[in-house]
Protein backbone atom coordinates (compact mmCIF):
# COMPACT_ATOMS: atom_id res chain seq x y z
CA UNK A 1 0.00 0.00 0.00
CA UNK A 2 3.04 2.34 0.76
CA UNK A 3 4.46 1.59 -2.39
CA UNK A 4 1.02 2.03 -4.30
CA UNK A 5 0.29 5.23 -2.75
CA UNK A 6 3.61 6.95 -1.90
CA UNK A 7 5.73 6.19 -4.73
CA UNK A 8 8.60 8.54 -3.44
CA UNK A 9 8.78 7.17 0.09
CA UNK A 10 8.07 10.26 1.40
CA UNK A 11 5.86 8.87 4.45
CA UNK A 12 3.17 11.10 3.18
CA UNK A 13 -0.17 10.31 1.35
CA UNK A 14 -2.04 12.99 -1.05
CA UNK A 15 -5.40 14.23 0.32
CA UNK A 16 -6.81 13.11 -3.55
CA UNK A 17 -5.43 9.55 -3.10
CA UNK A 18 -6.37 8.78 0.66
CA UNK A 19 -10.19 10.32 -0.73
CA UNK A 20 -9.81 7.74 -3.66
CA UNK A 21 -8.88 4.83 -1.28
CA UNK A 22 -12.24 5.32 1.40
CA UNK A 23 -14.67 5.58 -1.30
CA UNK A 24 -13.03 1.73 -3.24
CA UNK A 25 -13.26 0.04 0.94
CA UNK A 26 -15.21 2.54 2.78
CA UNK A 27 -17.86 0.05 3.05
CA UNK A 28 -14.94 -2.59 4.32
CA UNK A 29 -14.84 -0.35 7.33
CA UNK A 30 -16.54 0.27 10.53
CA UNK A 31 -18.55 3.62 9.89
CA UNK A 32 -16.73 5.04 13.41
CA UNK A 33 -13.50 4.53 12.02
CA UNK A 34 -14.94 5.47 8.69
CA UNK A 35 -15.95 9.39 10.25
CA UNK A 36 -12.74 9.72 11.67
CA UNK A 37 -10.95 9.43 8.37
CA UNK A 38 -12.68 11.31 6.58
CA UNK A 39 -12.27 14.33 9.37
CA UNK A 40 -8.98 13.98 9.09
CA UNK A 41 -8.85 14.44 5.22
CA UNK A 42 -11.14 17.23 5.74
CA UNK A 43 -8.51 18.58 8.27
CA UNK A 44 -5.48 18.69 6.85
CA UNK A 45 -5.53 21.48 4.27
CA UNK A 46 -1.49 20.85 3.29
CA UNK A 47 -3.47 18.41 0.73
CA UNK A 48 -1.29 15.43 2.25
CA UNK A 49 -2.32 12.81 5.05
CA UNK A 50 0.63 11.21 7.07
CA UNK A 51 1.05 7.71 6.40
CA UNK A 52 1.98 6.76 10.15
CA UNK A 53 -1.32 8.44 10.96
CA UNK A 54 -3.21 5.87 8.78
CA UNK A 55 -1.32 2.88 10.22
CA UNK A 56 -2.16 4.22 13.70
CA UNK A 57 -5.79 4.71 13.24
CA UNK A 58 -6.16 1.27 11.62
CA UNK A 59 -4.19 -0.43 14.24
CA UNK A 60 -6.07 1.02 17.13
CA UNK A 61 -3.21 3.54 18.26
CA UNK A 62 -3.37 7.05 18.22
CA UNK A 63 -0.12 9.07 17.56
CA UNK A 64 -0.73 13.26 19.17
CA UNK A 65 0.00 14.51 15.21
CA UNK A 66 -3.26 12.40 14.39
CA UNK A 67 -4.85 13.97 17.48
CA UNK A 68 -3.77 17.49 16.69
CA UNK A 69 -4.71 16.51 13.04
CA UNK A 70 -8.71 16.09 14.13
CA UNK A 71 -8.87 18.56 17.08
CA UNK A 72 -7.10 21.52 14.93
CA UNK A 73 -9.28 20.88 11.68
CA UNK A 74 -11.95 21.92 10.42
CA UNK A 75 -13.75 18.93 10.33
CA UNK A 76 -17.25 18.38 10.81
CA UNK A 77 -18.39 14.99 12.08
CA UNK A 78 -21.22 14.15 9.54
CA UNK A 79 -23.24 11.34 11.15
CA UNK A 80 -25.40 11.61 14.35
CA UNK A 81 -23.60 11.43 18.08
CA UNK A 82 -22.76 8.36 19.68
CA UNK A 83 -26.10 8.80 22.30
CA UNK A 84 -28.55 9.02 19.54
CA UNK A 85 -27.92 5.64 17.94
CA UNK A 86 -30.21 2.80 18.63
CA UNK A 87 -30.78 -0.54 18.28
CA UNK A 88 -27.67 -1.49 20.59
CA UNK A 89 -27.00 -4.20 22.63
CA UNK A 90 -26.95 -4.30 26.51
CA UNK A 91 -23.15 -4.49 26.71
CA UNK A 92 -23.23 -1.78 23.51
CA UNK A 93 -25.43 0.21 25.44
CA UNK A 94 -22.75 0.23 28.76
CA UNK A 95 -20.13 0.82 27.02
CA UNK A 96 -21.38 3.86 25.77
CA UNK A 97 -22.68 4.70 28.76
CA UNK A 98 -19.21 4.97 30.39
CA UNK A 99 -17.63 7.22 27.45
CA UNK A 100 -20.29 9.69 28.27
CA UNK A 101 -20.03 9.67 31.92
CA UNK A 102 -15.95 9.83 31.68
CA UNK A 103 -14.86 11.79 28.24
CA UNK A 104 -15.44 15.14 27.48
CA UNK A 105 -15.08 15.24 23.40
CA UNK A 106 -17.11 13.55 20.90
CA UNK A 107 -14.58 11.88 18.40
CA UNK A 108 -12.92 10.58 22.03
CA UNK A 109 -16.28 8.81 22.86
CA UNK A 110 -16.46 7.00 19.45
CA UNK A 111 -12.98 6.45 19.37
CA UNK A 112 -13.71 4.38 22.76
CA UNK A 113 -16.36 3.12 21.85
CA UNK A 114 -15.46 1.51 18.50
CA UNK A 115 -11.99 -0.09 20.03
CA UNK A 116 -13.34 -1.03 23.45
CA UNK A 117 -12.83 -4.98 23.80
CA UNK A 118 -13.01 -5.70 27.28
CA UNK A 119 -9.94 -7.42 27.51
CA UNK A 120 -8.78 -7.40 29.58
CA UNK A 121 -11.65 -6.71 32.15
CA UNK A 122 -11.27 -3.86 35.10
CA UNK A 123 -9.64 -6.23 36.90
CA UNK A 124 -7.26 -4.23 39.04
CA UNK A 125 -10.24 -2.45 41.02
CA UNK A 126 -12.20 -5.50 41.29
CA UNK A 127 -9.05 -7.41 42.55
CA UNK A 128 -8.25 -4.25 45.19
CA UNK A 129 -11.85 -4.07 46.40
CA UNK A 130 -11.31 -8.32 46.82
CA UNK A 131 -9.32 -8.63 48.36
CA UNK A 132 -9.60 -5.28 50.90
CA UNK A 133 -13.11 -6.85 51.61
CA UNK A 134 -12.68 -10.99 52.24
CA UNK A 135 -8.18 -11.85 52.09
CA UNK A 136 -7.52 -10.32 55.55
CA UNK A 137 -10.73 -9.08 57.32
CA UNK A 138 -12.93 -12.08 56.09
CA UNK A 139 -10.54 -15.03 56.07
CA UNK A 140 -7.84 -14.17 58.25
CA UNK A 141 -9.31 -12.50 61.54
CA UNK A 142 -12.96 -14.22 61.15
CA UNK A 143 -14.94 -11.00 60.75
CA UNK A 144 -15.42 -8.73 57.83
CA UNK A 145 -14.00 -5.19 58.96
CA UNK A 146 -11.50 -4.86 62.02
CA UNK A 147 -13.33 -1.89 64.38
CA UNK A 148 -10.69 0.32 66.04
CA UNK A 149 -12.12 -1.18 69.33
CA UNK A 150 -11.23 -4.96 67.96
CA UNK A 151 -8.38 -6.52 70.28
CA UNK A 152 -6.09 -7.09 67.08
CA UNK A 153 -6.23 -3.74 65.57
CA UNK A 154 -2.81 -2.23 66.20
CA UNK A 155 -1.64 -5.95 66.09
CA UNK A 156 -1.31 -6.58 63.13
CA UNK A 157 1.23 -6.64 59.85
CA UNK A 158 -0.87 -4.86 57.60
CA UNK A 159 -1.35 -1.31 59.76
CA UNK A 160 1.00 1.46 59.42
CA UNK A 161 1.97 2.50 62.50
CA UNK A 162 4.76 5.05 63.72
CA UNK A 163 6.70 2.87 65.52
CA UNK A 164 7.01 0.19 62.71
CA UNK A 165 7.23 2.58 60.02
CA UNK A 166 10.67 1.08 58.98
CA UNK A 167 8.90 -1.98 57.49
CA UNK A 168 7.99 -0.17 54.55
CA UNK A 169 5.31 -2.41 53.53
CA UNK A 170 3.29 -0.61 56.18
CA UNK A 171 2.95 2.35 53.68
CA UNK A 172 1.43 0.71 51.28
CA UNK A 173 -0.68 -2.56 53.18
CA UNK A 174 -2.83 -0.34 55.57
CA UNK A 175 -5.20 0.08 52.72
CA UNK A 176 -6.63 -3.26 53.49
CA UNK A 177 -7.71 -2.74 57.32
CA UNK A 178 -10.59 -0.09 58.00
CA UNK A 179 -11.83 1.43 61.02
CA UNK A 180 -15.57 0.07 60.86
CA UNK A 181 -18.00 -0.55 58.80
CA UNK A 182 -19.02 2.42 57.46
CA UNK A 183 -15.62 3.26 56.70
CA UNK A 184 -14.95 0.03 54.68
CA UNK A 185 -18.50 0.55 53.02
CA UNK A 186 -18.10 3.66 51.59
CA UNK A 187 -14.68 3.05 49.98
CA UNK A 188 -15.66 0.10 48.33
CA UNK A 189 -18.69 1.92 46.83
CA UNK A 190 -16.66 4.85 45.46
CA UNK A 191 -13.68 2.61 44.35
CA UNK A 192 -16.48 0.14 42.48
CA UNK A 193 -18.69 3.28 41.31
CA UNK A 194 -15.67 5.62 40.24
CA UNK A 195 -12.76 3.63 39.71
CA UNK A 196 -13.97 1.08 37.70
CA UNK A 197 -15.15 3.40 35.07
CA UNK A 198 -12.05 5.18 34.72
CA UNK A 199 -9.85 1.59 34.93
CA UNK A 200 -12.56 0.66 31.61
CA UNK A 201 -11.96 3.64 29.95
CA UNK A 202 -8.15 4.84 30.97
CA UNK A 203 -6.84 1.29 31.60
CA UNK A 204 -5.37 -0.81 34.32
CA UNK A 205 -1.76 0.92 33.91
CA UNK A 206 -3.07 4.36 34.67
CA UNK A 207 -5.66 4.07 37.30
CA UNK A 208 -3.55 1.82 39.22
CA UNK A 209 -0.36 4.38 38.86
CA UNK A 210 -3.26 7.32 40.33
CA UNK A 211 -4.26 5.26 42.85
CA UNK A 212 -0.92 3.55 44.26
CA UNK A 213 0.93 7.15 43.90
CA UNK A 214 -2.49 8.34 46.06
CA UNK A 215 -1.83 5.32 49.18
CA UNK A 216 1.54 6.34 49.41
CA UNK A 217 0.88 10.16 49.77
CA UNK A 218 -1.72 8.99 51.87
CA UNK A 219 0.56 7.08 54.43
CA UNK A 220 3.54 9.86 53.80
CA UNK A 221 1.17 12.41 54.36
CA UNK A 222 0.40 10.87 57.49
CA UNK A 223 4.22 10.59 58.50
CA UNK A 224 5.26 13.98 58.54
CA UNK A 225 2.07 16.22 59.28
CA UNK A 226 0.50 13.40 62.05
CA UNK A 227 3.50 11.89 63.36
CA UNK A 228 2.16 9.97 65.88
CA UNK A 229 -0.88 8.65 64.55
CA UNK A 230 -1.50 5.14 62.72
CA UNK A 231 -3.57 5.02 59.29
CA UNK A 232 -5.83 2.77 58.41
CA UNK A 233 -8.33 2.33 54.80
CA UNK A 234 -8.27 2.88 51.11
CA UNK A 235 -9.43 6.45 51.50
CA UNK A 236 -5.82 7.81 50.13
CA UNK A 237 -6.40 5.73 46.53
CA UNK A 238 -10.27 6.12 46.12
CA UNK A 239 -9.92 10.36 47.03
CA UNK A 240 -6.63 10.46 44.45
CA UNK A 241 -9.63 8.41 42.01
CA UNK A 242 -12.57 10.59 42.94
CA UNK A 243 -11.20 13.80 42.87
CA UNK A 244 -9.20 13.45 39.47
CA UNK A 245 -12.41 12.70 38.03
CA UNK A 246 -14.64 15.64 39.67
CA UNK A 247 -11.65 17.88 38.57
CA UNK A 248 -11.89 16.76 35.59
CA UNK A 249 -15.93 16.78 35.13
CA UNK A 250 -15.32 20.39 36.29
CA UNK A 251 -12.79 21.47 33.79
CA UNK A 252 -14.66 20.15 30.74
CA UNK A 253 -18.06 21.25 32.16
CA UNK A 254 -19.57 22.41 28.83
CA UNK A 255 -18.11 18.79 27.02
CA UNK A 256 -19.63 16.51 29.47
CA UNK A 257 -22.61 15.03 28.65
CA UNK A 258 -23.66 12.58 31.09
CA UNK A 259 -26.78 12.58 32.86
CA UNK A 260 -27.48 14.28 35.97
CA UNK A 261 -23.56 15.56 36.09
CA UNK A 262 -24.56 17.55 39.14
CA UNK A 263 -26.24 15.17 40.96
CA UNK A 264 -23.50 12.75 40.71
CA UNK A 265 -20.89 15.01 41.80
CA UNK A 266 -22.91 16.50 44.45
CA UNK A 267 -23.64 12.85 46.12
CA UNK A 268 -19.75 12.16 45.53
CA UNK A 269 -19.08 14.75 47.42
CA UNK A 270 -20.88 14.39 49.78
CA UNK A 271 -19.95 10.60 50.49
CA UNK A 272 -16.51 11.89 50.35
CA UNK A 273 -17.22 14.74 53.22
CA UNK A 274 -19.01 12.10 55.49
CA UNK A 275 -16.30 10.14 55.77
CA UNK A 276 -14.08 12.80 55.95
CA UNK A 277 -15.94 14.41 58.40
CA UNK A 278 -15.95 10.98 60.17
CA UNK A 279 -12.11 10.64 60.34
CA UNK A 280 -11.67 13.79 61.46
CA UNK A 281 -14.00 12.97 64.50
CA UNK A 282 -12.19 9.83 64.89
CA UNK A 283 -8.81 10.96 65.07
CA UNK A 284 -9.24 13.30 68.20
CA UNK A 285 -11.90 10.93 69.83
CA UNK A 286 -10.60 9.26 72.80
CA UNK A 287 -8.94 6.00 71.67
CA UNK A 288 -9.44 3.06 73.10
CA UNK A 289 -5.82 1.89 73.27
CA UNK A 290 -4.58 4.67 74.74
CA UNK A 291 -1.77 6.32 74.04
CA UNK A 292 -2.02 5.26 70.93
CA UNK A 293 -4.45 7.76 68.87
CA UNK A 294 -6.96 6.65 66.37
CA UNK A 295 -6.01 6.31 63.02
CA UNK A 296 -4.77 9.65 60.92
CA UNK A 297 -7.27 11.59 58.53
CA UNK A 298 -4.26 13.04 56.75
CA UNK A 299 -3.77 10.61 54.54
CA UNK A 300 -7.52 11.58 52.64
CA UNK A 301 -5.60 15.18 51.91
CA UNK A 302 -2.40 13.03 50.40
CA UNK A 303 -5.20 11.69 47.82
CA UNK A 304 -6.61 14.52 47.16
CA UNK A 305 -3.38 16.30 46.34
CA UNK A 306 -2.67 13.34 44.27
CA UNK A 307 -5.70 13.18 42.25
CA UNK A 308 -5.79 17.12 41.29
CA UNK A 309 -2.32 17.20 40.42
CA UNK A 310 -1.37 13.45 38.81
CA UNK A 311 -5.03 12.14 38.57
CA UNK A 312 -6.07 15.23 36.35
CA UNK A 313 -3.03 14.82 33.62
CA UNK A 314 -3.90 11.17 33.41
CA UNK A 315 -7.49 11.53 33.00
CA UNK A 316 -7.28 14.36 30.98
CA UNK A 317 -5.54 13.15 28.07
CA UNK A 318 -7.15 9.70 26.88
CA UNK A 319 -4.72 7.35 25.52
CA UNK A 320 -1.95 10.02 24.69
CA UNK A 321 1.61 9.87 25.64
CA UNK A 322 2.03 11.23 28.96
CA UNK A 323 6.02 11.21 27.94
CA UNK A 324 4.79 14.15 25.60
CA UNK A 325 3.06 16.40 28.43
CA UNK A 326 5.16 19.00 29.92
CA UNK A 327 2.36 19.54 32.79
CA UNK A 328 2.94 16.01 33.56
CA UNK A 329 6.72 15.91 34.06
CA UNK A 330 6.22 18.95 36.57
CA UNK A 331 3.72 17.50 39.05
CA UNK A 332 5.67 14.05 38.83
CA UNK A 333 8.89 15.97 39.39
CA UNK A 334 6.74 17.83 42.27
CA UNK A 335 5.83 13.77 43.59
CA UNK A 336 9.11 12.50 43.36
CA UNK A 337 10.16 15.54 45.46
CA UNK A 338 7.67 14.90 48.62
CA UNK A 339 8.26 11.15 48.32
CA UNK A 340 12.16 11.63 49.02
CA UNK A 341 11.61 14.58 51.27
CA UNK A 342 8.84 12.49 53.42
CA UNK A 343 11.47 9.60 53.32
CA UNK A 344 14.49 11.72 54.46
CA UNK A 345 11.79 13.05 56.94
CA UNK A 346 11.02 9.56 58.50
CA UNK A 347 14.76 8.65 58.99
CA UNK A 348 15.70 11.54 60.81
CA UNK A 349 12.71 14.09 62.07
CA UNK A 350 11.59 11.50 64.50
CA UNK A 351 14.65 11.17 66.43
CA UNK A 352 15.89 14.84 65.87
CA UNK A 353 12.29 16.35 67.33
CA UNK A 354 12.39 13.64 69.84
CA UNK A 355 8.67 12.64 69.45
CA UNK A 356 6.83 11.15 72.38
CA UNK A 357 5.70 7.80 69.98
CA UNK A 358 3.32 5.80 71.26
CA UNK A 359 4.32 2.30 72.17
CA UNK A 360 4.72 -0.68 69.49
CA UNK A 361 1.88 -3.01 69.58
Amino acid sequence: LLSQFDPDNTGYISTEKFRSLLQRHGSELDPHKLEVLLALADSNSEGRICYQDFVNLMSNKRSNSFRQAILQGNRRLCSKALLEETGLSLSQRLIRHVAYETLPREIDRKWYYDSYTCCPPPWFMITITIVAFFLYNGVVLDRFVLQVSHPLYLKNALLYHPQLRAQAWRYLTYIFMHAGIEHLGLNVVLQLLVGVPLEMVHGAARISFVYVAGVVAGSLAVSVADMRAPVVGSSGGVYALVSAHLANIVMNWSGMKCQFKLLRMAVALVCMSFEFGRAVWLRFHPSAYPPCPHPSFMAHLGGVMVGITLGVIILRNYEQRLQDQTLWWIFLSIYIIFVLFAIFWNIFAYSLLDLKLPPPP
